[in-house]
């Protein structure tokens, strides 16, 4: 079609097409949010090009299995979905939807390289007709700054003959009801053409729509909705130290307080954030904030709270050791679980990995059991000199030859009373082993 007499009819063939699933979808990015956004998809009748820079994740859609915990490989095999590791099968796309890592940077600055190499690796194929719709988690602004540009130095007229929107990923790792299909999906669209594209794109996929009025309500919604989540984190994290200070057990402290029926919603202390959007969110805001000249206080704040947990289990672990007459430097630790949460063999931004760093610089003697990771991953937070562990068997001798057990991430059958009887001592972040002797220390 050409429609470059008459804008609206880019607008309207690309909606027409997006309604009868005769779009072709290509997302980019294929790890925890672009693979079940892209299976979704396909499984409701598009037909789906995937890209990814990881050419093990390529191959294995290829080859028809999963490279994502938690999406069986028949859901993959049966999707006609196609992988590429370029970029190419770009410009046969309609419609290219952008779900790629924003991490922090090591002074918690955001770090949009993978929007931006996205970004330029689509240049040479961006046409009229399509819509780019981004989903990486970032601070208000970013959509417009990033992907306008580019689109106008593709001679492309936003509004006109390409469409832009923001709808932020809320995938829940692990959780049945965090799925794009059961979520309410938010849609900004840089102008009302591009929002009526952006909902004709996930009308078919979302559990349900709320469009907004602009990109930036989109991109703020999104980072308040985690900021929310961290605040509130570094509340009760907090909490927790004040109700050790009084010796108070804090969990009985939330229940006591989650009895009220209208005005409190519970929280549970742990070891520090971890994940993909909720360790991280709070940095781009406050990011954001001071560029602005605003001041962010409350949001980093509560970074900083939620920073100090690792700190804090090392401390409380040290303490207790003291108790027993073991001094950390030398002692054998067994570090339980190395996601940042049960369920998950995710090690993003992970607390128990900032832990064993920490552990590791006090001379501790460390090895760690988790059944969803196999072998130690290459982090962030250790900058490329992640240690060589493979995760050990949880047997009753090993774990009563370790000077102490610490428990960051209780996964799903991992023997927790095996640990209770035959360890010298437990050290508990997450309040999973309540109750459980005098050879528990619970610190969350």
């Amino acid at each position: 079609m050409d429609g470059s007499d008459h804008p609206a009819l880019w607008r309207e063939g690309l909606i027409a097409r997006l309604r009868l699933r005769t779009a072709r979808i290509g997302v980019v990015g294929l790890g925890y949010a672009g693979l079940p956004l892209a299976l979704r998809f396909a499984e409701t009748g598009f037909a789906v090009e995937g890209f990814d820079i990881d050419p093990a994740k390529v191959a294995a859609i290829g080859a028809g299995r999963s490279p994502v915990h938690g999406i069986p490989d028949a859901r993959v095999a049966e999707s006609g979905m196609r992988a590429h590791a370029t970029a190419e099968a770009a410009a046969g796309c309609d419609a290219l939807v952008i779900c790629v890592p924003t991490p922090i940077g090591t002074h918690k600055e955001p770090d949009l390289a993978a929007v931006r190499d996205t970004l330029a690796a689509l240049a040479s194929y961006l046409r009229p007709g399509q819509a780019i719709a981004l989903e990486s988690t970032t601070y208000p602004g970013t959509t417009e700054e990033l992907v306008l540009p580019v689109l106008a130095r593709a001679g492309l007229r936003v509004g006109e003959d390409a469409f832009v929107v923001y709808s932020p990923e809320r995938e829940d790792p692990g959780n049945p009801d965090g799925t794009v299909a059961r979520v309410p999906k938010l849609v900004g669209g840089a102008t009302p053409a591009c929002l009526a594209v952006g909902e004709a794109l996930y009308a078919p996929v979302a559990g349900s729509l709320v469009p907004v009025s602009s990109l930036a309500v989109a991109e703020l919604a999104k980072c308040y909705e985690n900021v929310f989540r961290a605040v509130n984190i570094g509340l009760v994290n907090e909490l927790k130290r004040i109700a050790h200070a009084m010796r108070l057990d804090v969990h009985e402290v939330i229940d006591a307080a989650a009895t009220k029926p209208f005005g409190f919603m519970p929280f549970r202390p742990g070891p520090g954030l971890g994940g993909h959007c909720i360790p991280v969110d709070p940095y781009y805001l406050a990011w954001k904030a001071r560029e602005l000249g605003v001041p962010s206080d409350f949001v980093e704040l509560a970074g900083r709270v939620n920073d100090a947990m690792p700190g804090y289990a090392v401390a409380r672990l040290r303490d207790a050791l003291d108790e027993h007459g073991v001094t950390l430097r030398g002692a054998r630790i067994l570090l339980l679980g190395l996601a940042y949460k049960p369920g998950v063999p995710d090690t993003r931004e992970s607390p128990a990995v900032e832990i064993f760093r920490l552990l590791e610089e006090r001379g501790a003697m460390l090895s760690y059991h988790d059944p969803l990771v196999p072998r130690f991953p290459a982090t962030r937070r250790l900058q490329g000199t992640s240690p060589d562990l493979a995760s050990v068997a949880l047997e009753e001798e090993m774990v009563a030859a370790q000077d102490a057990v610490l428990l960051v991430t209780p996964q799903p059958g991992m023997n927790l009373e095996l640990v209770r009887r035959a360890a010298r001592l437990v050290v508990d972040t997450r309040g999973a082993l309540r109750g459980a002797g005098p050879g528990v220390v619970v610190a969350a």
